[in-house]
């Protein structure tokens, strides 16, 4: 087999797992909705469940919920079987996932499911399967093909299986507002914790390293600021309410005009419209707004609108705050 071979079958596979993701989409509807509700009245745990290359999915799905704010947790249907069963309690919800809606380890459970009371949402492409028939609530995760040339192997099944755990844990989250900070509180640690949890004002730079000038300045003062401290100067007024910002941009703009731009007041150069960020503003959201407008530095406000930083890219870089 020669190389266009090869790639023409990696492109195959790709185009019918995207042609099942889809035709997934456009069956969202209401037993999606139903779904989402039964999670969010869940005063317990959700009990995620399946069998084989399903468990697996199932795996990623549990811990996918847990760290978005849902309690949940997966049970190895076979484990269940043999004593494991003991973890599921009156106000639980199952997650059992299975593509035939037929697997035997998993049928094994459904009756003392349905004993405990405990409501089912199945995950699966036959409605009318056992699994189908014990559901309180069906997702269809049905697809026309696998991308298996033999339609056995778990491929676009499995694809739309993770789609689909994705689309119930992110509608979970936002029907909860969970926020980037609640977050952050389930991943304290390494590169993401601090990413999330790092605001503007930890990295700023303030007091005597924080440069300003007034609007009535020449621009002699906020060169010698930018010089000095970095290459910004943000514009106050007498109150140190933030009006305006130069940078290094404006400044090579202003000396391509003029020979004498030392004696041009500040108004006549600065931006009067300039991208800031609040003090109190996840450090994540300055590196974002700096790369979306290709800048390297902006004031921080409290407030009241009043300068009391700067932020550069560099240092957010440096602590590991890129995107």
């Amino acid at each position: 087999m020669n190389n266009k071979d090869i790639i023409a079958i990696g492109k195959r596979v790709i185009s019918i797992e995207n042609d099942a993701i889809v035709a997934l989409q456009k069956r969202i509807g209401n037993d999606f909705a139903r779904a989402v509700k039964t999670l969010m009245d869940c005063r317990g745990r959700v009990i995620v469940t399946g069998m084989g290359k399903s468990g697996a999915i199932g795996r990623k799905i549990a811990s996918t919920l847990a760290s978005t704010g849902t309690n949940a947790t997966f049970l190895h249907p076979a484990e269940g079987m043999h004593g494991d069963l003991g973890m599921v309690h009156k106000n639980d919800v199952i997650l059992a996932i299975s593509k035939s809606g037929e697997t035997i380890e998993l049928s094994h459970l459904l009756p003392s499911f349905r004993r405990l009371n405990v409501p089912i949402i199945a995950m699966t492409g036959n409605r009318k399967s056992t699994l189908g028939r014990y559901a309180n609530v069906i997702i269809d995760i049905s697809v026309q093909a696998e991308a298996c040339p033999n339609d056995l192997a778990p491929t676009a099944s499995t694809t739309v299986t993770l789609v689909m755990g994705d689309a119930l844990a992110v509608s979970l989250l936002e029907s909860k507002g969970f926020s980037a900070e609640d977050f952050a509180l389930l991943h304290p640690g390494g590169t993401l914790g601090k990413k999330l949890l790092m605001r503007v004002q930890d990295l700023m730079e303030d007091d005597d390293r924080l440069p300003f000038c007034f609007e009535d300045d020449l621009m002699k003062v906020a060169v010698m600021e930018m010089a000095h401290k970095r290459g910004i100067c943000p514009v106050i007024d007498g109150e140190n309410h933030l009006i305006g910002v130069i940078t290094t941009g404006d400044l090579n703009r202003l000396i391509e005009k003029t020979e004498h731009f030392m004696i041009v007041p500040v108004k006549e150069v600065m931006n009067p419209q300039p991208k800031y960020m609040l003090e109190q503003d996840l450090a994540i959201l300055a590196y974002n707004k700096m790369e979306e407008h290709r800048i390297i530095a902006m004031p921080v406000v409290n407030k009241q609108n009043k300068l009391v930083g700067v932020i550069h890219l560099h240092d957010l870089m440096q602590e590991g705050i890129n995107g």
